[in-house]
């Protein structure tokens, strides 16, 4: 699987332009070829796949996994044997290694999602390289020429906004695009920069391409109409969670600017892309998505699921095979305007959760969850953690630990981290209580690692 990314790229668009037959063939020639690679070169899957028969291309018939599952059994989950769980938590417990390459050929990053459990992810150059080339596919509604244009005359100033501070996917890939760009001014702004601040850098910079979170995006969106941000982007690039029709229209006419949309997850980057009409489209000639009931059966197309399973036909170093997302979808029972001839999806999970805060002043401040998970998830031992707004100025913290660490000197760097960053956006007297009771369980049986007050 070391295609050229000119050798992608044209294949996905023949894929595209043969329609639903060129598809599925595509998708059950790689299905086949990818549970006989697992099943050879992965000790994990070869134990969960023993009672299959040979040649098998129905996806159906796969035990399904979960990140918990897969992170549990991390050493025998993985297909080259130098990639153990003790070298991939070195190199992401080290800040100093962002962007660089584990044995020279592996990004690694980590992620705790809206669970609030750390997990590590590898990724090999082919893994990125499909990725990434099959997703421009569904771009050009927003890489028009015109669009381009305007783009190159700015020469592609780009803005990523990004968690920082450790191995988060956005983070990594912005180190890496930065240190490879030629000729392009990439600047990294992190996402805890204090709202005033971050205006006054975004003005003075101009960016022409934007990346970030969409609640970050909405946030930037309300300090352009107010008029305290004055840029002028091409383009915004959001990806990681889901906003409202409604908030995506007004970003889009806060800035004058087109909207690109990815849909992705450390374990399948760039998944998908949204369309002019709104609806997201599955790259099912390079993966197989699947929405299910809560007994894993098939959800019927206009009809919510309870998850979704996805499989990525791409991903050699750490396979993703009917992987339990969490997310809810729902799928269009009819063909999508735009004429793509792939799965069209609305995407229920993922919901964007902002924090709302009072300064001493009484000035509102709005915070994403993401800064605020950021300090928790950046404190060496934490295995699970929850915040938990249980006044408008007490936050409260709830940590799991790893074996062997202090939980009183985990503490101190979890509050130390937290205060710090409330400081910064002028919230210095909101409380950090510690919990003594362990993370909970939603009743629907998840974790949220986030919980706003009401």
């Amino acid at each position: 699987m070391s295609d050229t990314a000119l050798a992608v790229f044209r294949d996905a668009r023949k894929a595209q332009k043969e329609g639903k037959q060129g598809i599925v063939q595509r998708q059950r020639a790689r299905l086949a070829e990818q549970i006989a690679y697992v099943r050879a070169h992965s000790r994990y899957y070869g134990e969960l796949y023993r009672h299959l028969p040979e040649g098998v291309d129905d996806v159906t018939l796969l035990p399904v996994t979960t990140k918990q599952k897969l992170m549990d059994r991390f050493d025998d989950w993985v297909t080259d044997p130098e990639l153990t769980l003790e070298r991939v938590r070195a190199h992401a417990d080290d800040p100093s290694l962002v962007g660089e390459r584990l044995f020279g050929k592996y990004t690694v990053t980590t992620s705790s999602g809206t669970t609030g459990r750390r997990a590590f992810f590898v990724m090999s150059e082919d893994t990125r390289r499909i990725a990434f080339t099959v997703a421009t596919r569904g771009m050009s509604h927003v890489l028009s020429p015109w669009t381009v244009v305007k783009l190159l005359a700015a020469r592609w100033r780009t803005a990523m906004l990004v968690p920082t501070g450790g191995h988060f996917a956005s983070h990594v890939v912005a180190v890496q695009q930065r240190d490879a760009s030629r000729g392009v001014d990439k600047r990294i702004f992190p996402v805890t920069t204090p709202m005033p601040q971050l205006v006054e850098q975004l003005n003075a910079f101009n960016p022409a391409y934007i990346e970030c979170y969409p609640t970050i995006g909405a946030l930037l969106a309300t300090e352009q109409e107010a008029g305290r941000l004055r840029i002028k982007p091409a383009v915004l690039r959001l990806g990681g969670e889901g906003l409202t029709d409604a908030e995506y229209e007004r970003i889009r006419k806060a800035f004058g600017a087109k909207i690109l949309d990815l849909y992705g997850a450390n374990e399948f980057p760039a998944l998908m892309v949204k369309c002019a009409h709104g609806w997201y489209h599955t790259h099912d000639d390079w993966m197989v998505f699947e929405p299910v009931n809560a007994d894993y059966r098939p959800t019927p197309p206009g009809e919510k699921s309870h998850t979704v399973l996805v499989t990525v036909l791409y991903r050699r170093e750490q396979p993703i095979m009917r992987y339990d997302v969490g997310d809810s979808v729902l799928v269009r029972p009819d063909p999508c305007e735009c004429g793509s001839p792939f799965m069209a999806i609305r995407v229920r999970g993922r919901v964007p959760i902002l924090m709302n805060f009072q300064t001493a002043a009484g000035r509102e401040v709005t915070l994403s969850s993401f800064p605020l998970s950021l300090q928790v998830e950046l404190a060496p031992g934490v295995e699970l953690f929850q915040i938990i707004q249980t006044a408008p100025s007490i936050l409260r913290v709830r940590l799991q630990l790893r074996p062997g660490n202090d939980p009183d000197k985990v503490w101190h760097e979890v509050h130390e981290k937290l205060s710090r960053m409330l400081e910064e956006h002028e919230l210095s007297h909101v409380v950090v209580e510690r919990g003594t009771e362990p993370p909970e369980l939603s009743p629907g049986g998840k974790l949220r690692s986030v919980i706003p007050l009401g």
